[in-house]
């Protein structure tokens, strides 16, 4: 090839695959601090980070490319020393602050994403099936097309049943800082979808994944969830909100500060105020179609 037609032909590439790239828009909308980390699947490289400190308020991008899969949580409650060494009270990654390939001890909540190639859509959910551990909600930016925001915007953690609470550092004065699932509570192939129950002819919704069904209605809370639980869309950017209805107002910039006198500490506690009132999440399953407005008109807010 001529050098002048390979100077061309490079420079096409270049641009060509800087307007691919997409970008994971994750923001911190709690009154605290939080600790996000980030997983790739199996045969995909990690993203240049894998593992900060978000302050409430405050949004961070990651880079992404076409064809990348894997999840992004939120951990809670961490402590860590100069070397980015030390321990997080619900969605640890073994003790580090940059997770570099481990993924969240249970319970967490779950946002999941494979990024298609060229014209293939991204498929994208959030899950609840390794417990919950903060609301959150995520989607393409700007809602794109018929594509729709997904996520769990409730506090579940005012209503866990007593057989799955976490309770914090502090004991009692901690409060329920995670909900976690009947599969890591009990270790029973029902409730795993293991063994004999795994397929989804066998391994059906149990009473404690009906709870986090009814609670949040679009996200995966069991195996088999798939129906009512992935989405596709093709979007260059997404969001990922954690705490999205926790009483912050928007500041210059579109970032968000904590309402004037919100806490702002790391203790987590059953008073919370971005979730429903305690007993609420036990009550009738929440129509599909109010579920996605609900769900898209939070997202737009950011």
């Amino acid at each position: 090839m001529a050098p002048r037609k390979l100077s061309i032909y490079l420079i096409f590439i270049v641009l060509y695959t800087n307007s691919i790239i997409c970008t994971f828009t994750i923001t911190n909308n709690c009154p605290y601090t939080i600790w996000p980390g980030t997983l790739a699947g199996s045969g995909t490289p990690q993203l240049p980070t894998t593992g900060f400190q978000l302050n409430p308020g405050l949004s961070f991008s990651i880079p992404n490319y076409p064809g990348w899969s894997g999840r992004i949580w939120a951990r809670t409650g961490c402590t860590f020393d100069e070397t980015g060494l030390g321990s997080c009270q619900t969605g640890d990654c073994g003790g580090r602050l940059e997770c570099g390939g481990i993924g969240a001890t249970p319970p967490a909540s779950l946002f999941e994403i494979t990024l298609g190639i060229g014209d293939k859509k991204d498929f994208y959910d959030v899950s609840i099936v390794d417990g919950y551990n903060l609301p959150l909600v995520a989607g393409p930016r700007g809602i794109y097309g018929g594509c729709n925001a997904t996520g769990c915007v409730v506090d579940i953690n005012m209503g866990c049943p007593t057989e799955l609470q976490v309770i914090g550092n502090d004991g009692e004065e901690g409060g329920v800082v995670a909900c976690r699932s009947a599969c890591e509570a009990f270790g029973l192939d029902q409730y795993c979808c293991s063994g004999e129950f795994a397929n989804p002819n066998t391994c059906k919704p149990s009473f404690y994944s009906g709870i986090f069904k009814r609670a949040c209605p679009r996200a995966y809370s069991y195996a088999f969830d798939d129906g009512t639980s992935t989405f596709t869309c093709k979007s260059p950017d997404y969001a990922i909100i954690f705490c999205p209805n926790s009483g912050m107002r928007r500041i210059d910039g579109g970032s968000q500060a904590p309402v004037d006198g919100e806490r702002r500490t790391k203790k987590l506690n059953t008073g919370s105020k971005y979730g429903q009132p305690k007993g609420q999440i036990l009550s009738k399953r929440i129509e599909s179609s109010d579920v996605v407005v609900q769900l898209n008109n939070t997202l737009k807010r950011y």
